[in-house]
């Protein structure tokens, strides 16, 4: 069916403050979505169903049960399908007049910086501190606008980081409001949430987009809006520019990793590779702590014990055996590896270093 474009907006352009030539801006946008998960969702329909002239997005992750209830564009028929391929499958379905296009990869520190440099403006819509800190960073360093949001239980974070005004100043970034990546913000998977507080906060980051490119209201510069969805509140937390920080030499010398995975005891953790090595050994235990039960292991493991509800004193090891604890990101694997290690000193056990988003 060929739709017309005029129809298509018609509700949009009506408005004076967007109008003909604020679509035509929309149109001749591109825009990279990075995370395509609960903010990630909404955020690529909305941009490209207002008229985003081309859309990029990136996931490495694949859907999984406990993503349904928040990340409402996926389906059940789209389990362990890759996540991107799948968002931009809807796309092509509702928005005729936008170019989509995906990447079913993880952003790291080698590939970030190409792929920014060919947009106008970035969407961060991830779930890890580390690699919020690698898109700002970048973000600062090519000289393009961020549009940041964050979740934590009920309380939600959006802004706009590194806008350049008239006069060539450049607005605050995410180092300006935490300089340093926290040690003590579980993700969503460990700290759970709600979906409604997912959708505002992925509306209020298009919100942001859709005011940049046409130039239209004010938006969150210099400042940081909390929203809080069981008090039903809001607080913008002013943000000043913090001049003695040297983004470049921070992401050079930088890994990017959460403090907590880069305080970690080498003799504790067991390489990807290493793992591969043992994969079938009969001497070999994998526990998962991963809270969510469908969660997407690519080998076999041989207990389940969700990381909220893991009680040490409940866990009976086999003295003979090898054990090796996996999670996402490393993190929780290596908090229970702690624990099992602290009450049974001789026990072979081991967490998945940087877990299995990296395996």
């Amino acid at each position: 069916m060929n739709l017309n474009k005029d129809t298509y907006f018609q509700r949009q352009t009506t408005l004076s403050e967007i109008g003909e030539v604020g679509q035509d801006l929309l149109q001749k946008a591109k825009v990279l979505v990075i995370g395509c998960g609960g903010l990630g969702n909404p955020i690529a329909i909305y941009l490209a169903t207002s008229g985003i002239g081309e859309l990029h997005l990136v996931d490495f992750d694949t859907v999984s049960v406990s993503n349904l209830h928040r990340q409402v564009f996926f389906k059940i028929e789209d389990i362990q399908r890759p996540k991107a391929e799948v968002l931009a499958n809807e796309i092509i379905k509702r928005a005729p007049f936008t170019k989509v296009s995906f990447t079913n990869e993880a952003v790291t520190k080698n590939s970030i910086m190409e792929l920014v440099s060919k947009f106008d403006v970035v969407v961060d819509a991830t779930d890890n501190l580390g690699i919020k800190y690698l898109i700002n960073d970048v973000c600062v360093l090519a000289k393009k606008p961020l549009v940041y949001g964050s979740l934590y239980k009920f309380d939600g974070y959006v802004a706009t980081f590194n806008v350049q005004n008239k006069e060539g100043d450049v607005s605050s970034n995410l180092r300006d409001a935490f300089p340093k990546i926290a040690t003590d913000i579980p993700n969503c998977e460990d700290a759970g949430t709600m979906n409604p507080i997912v959708g505002i906060i992925a509306l209020l980051q298009v919100n942001e987009v859709i005011k940049l490119i046409t130039k239209t209201g004010k938006l969150l510069t210099n400042q940081l809006l909390i929203y809080n969805a069981l008090e039903n509140t809001q607080f913008k937390m002013k943000l000043k520019k913090n001049k003695g920080l040297d983004i470049k030499s921070i992401f050079e010398n930088s890994e990017y990793l959460d403090e907590t995975c880069s305080n970690q005891d080498p003799s504790l953790l067991i390489s990807a590779s290493a793992l591969k090595e043992k994969i079938g050994d009969s001497m070999l235990e994998v526990v998962s702590v991963f809270n969510a039960p469908d969660a997407f292991i690519p080998f076999k493991v041989h207990q389940k014990k969700p990381y909220n509800a893991f009680k040490v004193e409940n866990f009976r090891p086999n003295f003979n055996k090898q054990y090796v604890i996996i999670c996402a990101k490393g993190i929780t694997s290596y908090e229970v590896t702690l624990k099992l290690k602290e009450k049974y000193p001789s026990l072979s056990v081991f967490s998945l270093a940087e877990g299995i988003i990296n395996y």
